[in-house]
């Protein structure tokens, strides 16, 4: 397995949002985990960032989001899908207080569930900013070395360097979920 099977299924964040664990399995394609989002909040989920090698798929079972892949923006409604390839920059946000429900497939699942449960951790115990940034440097670098990828912008070896740095000591002095 190439990421950390969860703790637990199922994280209530202090805002609503719940991610939920629905499937960390292989089949044909390779190892996968699904996850659903519930949320009602509206603003972004994520800033713009990028993967070498997940591929995330996104299907809207309920509400609506607008994603931006590659520059593209769209809004993505019930019975849409949105594929996202590595290397393809990406984020997306909510516009309204209506209930999104999405089912969100990770392949391979590398990280993801870790940075899930460590983004949980550091709202549930009020440590990040209101742009959902962690305020302690060293967990911002856990953060960075949970998220499988590049934030967009930052060079990636600045970001290896400085981030990445940030994310060893935090390891270092026993930083963790």
């Amino acid at each position: 397995m190439t990421g950390s099977k969860p703790m637990k299924n199922e994280l209530r964040y202090p805002d609503g949002r719940t991610i939920i664990c629905k499937a960390w399995d292989t089949d044909q394609d390779g190892e996968y985990l699904m996850v659903e989002h519930r949320m009602t909040q509206k603003g972004a989920i994520n800033g713009p960032h990028w993967h070498p090698v997940l591929t995330e798929r996104f299907m809207i079972e309920q509400g609506t989001i607008h994603f931006k892949v590659d520059g593209d923006v769209m809004a993505a409604g019930p019975g849409s899908i949105v594929s996202v390839w590595p290397r393809q920059v990406h984020q997306f946000w909510k516009e309204d207080d209506e209930l999104l429900v999405m089912r969100h497939e990770i392949r391979p699942p590398g990280n993801h569930w870790r940075m899930f449960e460590l983004i949980h951790k550091l709202e549930t115990e009020g440590l990040m900013n209101r742009k959902g940034i962690p305020r302690n440097p060293l967990w911002l670098g856990a953060a960075w070395a949970s998220m499988d990828g590049y934030i967009a912008g930052p060079p990636r070896f600045v970001q290896k360097v400085l981030l990445g740095g940030l994310g060893r000591l935090a390891k270092a002095f026993g930083y963790k979920v």
